[in-house]
């Protein structure tokens, strides 16, 4: 499974972002997808998974304002960001788990300023 992650930018906050993950082999055998967000200088976040049957779940960071949502069928993924704040500027990574061998996406970059 390969993993292709598009949709950052630049925007002000109070905007919002769709962010995608698309995958190359099957994104039905993943069990759990979701994402990760690093921002420079700190440690790698998890903000949010989504199982193989649906079930979600966030950080409490982004609880509410983030809404994490896959598509099996056309392989893919989406984080829809909505309400963004200056600290949710972060490269943010895709991944999927696969039995247990966990699969990544390059990260796409957000970055919400004024």
């Amino acid at each position: 499974v390969q993993l292709q992650a598009s949709g950052g930018g630049l925007v002000q906050p109070g905007e919002s972002l769709r962010l995608s993950c698309t995958a190359s082999g099957r994104m039905s055998s993943a069990k759990v997808a979701g994402w990760y967000r690093q921002a420079p200088g700190k440690e790698r976040e998890w903000v949010a998974r989504i199982t193989a049957g649906g079930s979600t779940d966030y950080d409490d960071a982004v609880k509410g304002r983030f809404t994490i949502s896959r598509d099996n069928a056309r392989k893919t993924m989406w984080l829809q960001m909505n309400s963004l704040k200056p600290e949710d500027t972060a490269a943010y990574l895709c991944y999927a788990f696969v039995g247990t061998i966990a699969y990544w996406g390059q990260g796409t970059q957000v970055t919400v300023s004024s």
